[in-house]
């Protein structure tokens, strides 16, 4: 426990103290709200400051003819003259690129005799410092810890959370993961604060002046506020305390109101005809008497912000899709112009695979294309022209072995043979961009008995129109490629499901850097099946779906298919993922992640558990703190795929069985 807890732990059992020469007891433990100082201050202390309403929340703007916005720190230690050792810094801000200059100071502490600064917090464009004195003497070192890569300046709400504890301090932003660092130099244990003031949006000169919009500045002792104001239904404006005058109504004064404080907001309502929306008419209303209906301007569209928000209710039978065969793959896809398709990945070469097209509401037959085992489709396009890749797991008639990239004719109205590329029993197709070129990486599962060769990356040629080789990566029964990017980087990973003799191996995750994809992080997994990569109130996801926990030649009695499956979270400080969710699954071969509304879900897809094909798959639902929870458990039977859809009619789910020659459509009840 640090002096200061241990000052205020005593003062709370009546003990009167004494400590450093005289001085009294620390203040309790409570929210001290410094934006409320000078929010709530004489006019003439304030001069400068506007309150400014955007996207519907109120936030104070210092203008460029502000004075130095000050007040005495005796305001706050009224007792006690020292800065608390552990305290927790919770602000509300808006930044805009365009006015973020290179230094923009949010709160400064400054001892006023020396001109000394003892405490500042300072805002860059991707950069949030904390500053603080070793002592109080004129002269004394300035430390200085700085959290990168934080992008603030959005135009948007965000709050943070700035925790200091001895030689620790992390950051949570819209309670999100925390980011940590190490203080080389823990926290002064005694800081006076006697003769200092505290310095509101600028570091008692106009340079570096804040210009964004503060809505929330609290400090609090001797504790981390993020167990205080998280979770919440809002991260972004996650209160721990809001001046009053930024919570009063009505949103303009009456005539008898006399504000201490100039006002403005962006509000404007306009009633009648459609007006353009544009960056100039941000937040302004407009209220459409034909239709009974109230928008606010985005900047690009009219929003509606009278329309209730989606929740989903029940999932209910639509349709039994007949397939050709058992189903392992289906792939929905829609092509401009033309209508929404789902094509299935069929197992009998004979009649081979099939393309659907929703027509009045389902989907019906359209095109047949001889395959062999298909595993997987993937649709892509290329400019203009659309693509289907199959993965084809056996070799045909000839004893030949390849997959195949079909084309869309405009003609023909039909999907035909563009390309052959030799393939080793190919288990999926994964077609992605990068800087305007587009590549196909194929799944090579195994070439005879030997699961441990390398997987293909193609790289389409526009001179000559077709797929070359680009890369080749080692896999060891490669089953599933899936390519997302973070930033400016692009991320291939591999689900490794054997590798001759075990199943618990490690998938990769790959970084391009200089045009080649690098290893990036290896994962121990157990017959991994699939990738799903989703985003989450900003945060970046990885979900695994495992199959099986196979040794040859061990016979543990462990049901080997009853294993869990594990979603791993982005460490942007870490630079990697880390395991973030482990949920109990049964031999899982796909995840899908799909979103109603502002709620998000995974759906996965449970094929046998070591005795039965007939199983429930289970939707789970983000819940923030309480992470995926199940709230959906449907029947299925030998389930391969998930696919989440939308059409004019509603939203829907299907899934493919791998057991019968019925795939099923759900459709997903929305209130």
């Amino acid at each position: 426990m640090s002096a200061y807890l241990m000052i205020c732990a005593v003062l709370h059992l009546g003990v009167d103290i004494n400590l450093a020469g005289g001085h009294g007891p620390c203040t309790d433990l409570q929210p001290l709200d410094l934006l409320s100082e000078v929010a709530e201050a004489p006019r003439m202390e304030i001069d400068g400051i506007r309150m400014v309403q955007e996207h519907g929340v109120r936030g104070l703007r210092f203008s460029k003819d502000t004075k130095a916005v000050s007040f005495s720190a005796s305001l706050i230690f009224k007792v006690c003259h020292y800065f608390p050792a552990e305290f927790s810094i919770v602000i509300t801000l808006k930044l805009n690129s365009i006015t973020l200059k290179k230094n923009e100071y949010i709160l400064t502490l400054i001892e006023e005799d020396l001109n000394n600064m003892l405490l500042g917090l300072r805002i860059s464009p991707d950069k949030l410092h904390l500053e603080f004195a070793q002592g109080g003497l004129p002269n004394s070192h300035r430390e200085r810890v700085t959290f990168q890569d934080i992008y603030l300046a959005d135009h948007q709400w965000h709050t943070l959370v700035l925790a200091v504890s001895a030689n620790f301090v992390s950051l949570t932003v819209d309670c999100s993961s925390p980011i940590d660092t190490y203080l080389d130099i823990p926290f002064p244990e005694y800081l006076g604060t006697a003769r200092s003031r505290f310095y509101i949006g600028n570091r008692r000169r106009r340079k570096g002046l804040f210009s964004g919009l503060l809505r929330q500045l609290v400090l609090l002792p001797g504790s981390d506020a993020t167990q205080r104001i998280c979770p919440s239904p809002t991260p972004r404006l996650a209160a721990l305390s809001i001046p009053k005058i930024l919570m009063e109504l009505p949103l303009r004064p009456s005539d008898n109101d006399i504000l201490k404080y100039p006002y403005e907001t962006e509000v404007k309502v306009m009633v009648g005809n459609h007006p353009p929306c544009t960056e100039t008419e941000v937040s302004r209303l407009w209220f459409d008497v034909f239709n009974k209906g109230f928008f606010i301007c985005n900047g690009k569209n009219w929003i509606s912000i009278l329309k209730t928000k989606k929740r989903l209710d029940y999932v209910e039978d639509y349709q039994n899709l007949i397939t050709n065969s058992e189903t392992l793959d289906v792939e929905i896809f829609e092509i401009p112009n033309v209508g929404l398709f789902a094509a299935t990945a069929n197992k009998k070469p004979q009649p081979g695979s099939m393309i659907f097209k929703w027509l009045k509401g389902k989907f019906e037959p359209y095109q047949n294309i001889t395959t062999y085992e298909a595993q997987a489709w993937k649709h892509f396009s290329i400019g203009p022209q659309v693509f289907l890749v199959v993965a084809n797991f056996e070799k045909n008639e000839r004893n030949q072995e390849y997959s195949v990239v079909y084309k869309w004719s405009r003609r023909k109205l039909l999907f035909v043979l563009y390309q052959r590329l030799a393939t080793h029993s190919a288990r999926d197709w994964e077609a992605f961009q990068i800087n305007g070129e587009t590549f196909l990486a194929v799944a090579n599962h195994r070439e005879g008995d030997n699961h441990n060769i390398n997987s293909i990356i193609y790289k389409w040629n526009p001179e000559s129109r077709l797929f070359e080789r680009n890369q080749t990566i080692p896999t060891s029964g490669a089953y599933d490629w899936e390519f997302f990017t973070v930033g400016p980087y692009s991320f291939l990973v591999v689900a490794n499901t054997f590798n001759g003799t075990s199943t618990r191996i490690y998938s990769r995750i790959y970084i391009q850097l200089g045009g080649v994809f690098r290893l990036f992080q290896s994962i121990p997994t157990y017959g991994a099946t699939d990738w799903e990569m989703f985003r989450v109130e900003g945060r970046v996801f990885l979900a695994v779906a495992n199959s099986q926990s196979y040794q040859t030649g061990s016979a543990n009695g462990v049901n080997s298919f009853n294993i869990n499956s594990t979603i791993y979270e982005l460490n942007i400080t870490a630079q990697m993922f880390v395991k973030f969710q482990d949920i109990l699954t049964y031999s899982a071969v796909d995840w899908e992640f799909f979103t109603v509304g502002d709620d998000s879900f995974l759906v996965v897809a449970n094929s046998y558990d070591g005795s039965k094909f007939f199983l429930n798959s289970v939707i789970y639902r983000w819940q923030g703190y309480e992470n995926f929870v199940p709230v959906h458990h449907l029947p299925t039977y030998g389930c391969t795929d998930w696919e989440q859809f939308n059409t004019e009619e509603g939203s829907y789910l299907i899934y493919s069985s791998a057991k019968e020659r019925i795939s099923k459509v759900l459709r997903l009840k929305i209130y």
